[in-house]
């Protein structure tokens, strides 16, 4: 009996949770911009998950699934990209998840198109979204997952660059980014950042 009711109180504890969000402006005139390869990264997650961002909770359009023993929620802000940290923070809190289970997807003017790079936590590097959070949570110490998009060329205002579309020679790049980072992702939640670190940062071009 008391085997019995050990079993069951395991079977009873709840998944440990962890919150992935992608940075990005809402609204169909951004879809497609550099800014919002956040955006594109949580709806190629949810793709994989099977599973479809659609409730609006924390003022971020969210999705919830498992993984690995895991629950997982995706979250895509709608406060735009400067005031991120709003939501981040309103479902920190609701879930109950530490800094360290949260993994931050965001665009990187300062790594080439087909990079990625996970980090354990860090400053901004100047990224608006990213300086919202660690203001909304009080640290920085929460994870990121950064996407290269490139400089502007010439003299081009940075400013402008990210609110661009991608090219479509662009896109082919992005493409395989995605899925690499999809595959990042699900390996940080199953192995913890380092050893997502060590398999996944590098460009598509590397293959490792």
């Amino acid at each position: 009996m008391l085997q019995r009711l050990f079993y069951h109180s395991q079977a009873e504890e709840p998944l440990k949770p962890f919150l992935i969000v992608g940075l990005g402006n809402p609204g169909r005139e951004y879809r497609e911009n550099r800014h919002n390869a956040g955006f594109m990264f949580i709806d190629r997650l949810a793709k994989a998950l099977l599973i479809t961002p659609g409730r609006v909770q924390s003022k971020a359009i969210i999705a919830t699934g498992q993984y690995a023993g895991k629950r997982l929620i995706l979250a895509k802000p709608q406060t735009y990209m400067n005031l991120s940290g709003q939501s981040v923070k309103g479902l920190a809190q609701f879930y109950k998840i530490p800094p360290e289970q949260i993994l931050v997807a965001h665009d990187d003017l300062d790594l080439p198109l087909g990079t990625l790079r996970l980090r354990p936590g860090g400053g901004s590097a100047g990224q608006k979204g990213v300086s919202s959070i660690i203001q909304q949570l009080g640290t920085s110490q929460f994870c990121r997952l950064r996407i290269g998009i490139g400089r502007p060329p010439g003299q081009m205002d940075p400013a402008a660059y990210v609110l661009q579309d991608f090219s479509e020679k662009e896109k082919e790049i992005l493409d395989e980014v995605m899925d690499r980072a999809v595959k990042a992702a699900l390996r940080f939640v199953e192995a913890g950042i380092q050893t997502a670190m060590n398999e996944f940062n590098g460009s598509v071009k590397e293959g490792t």
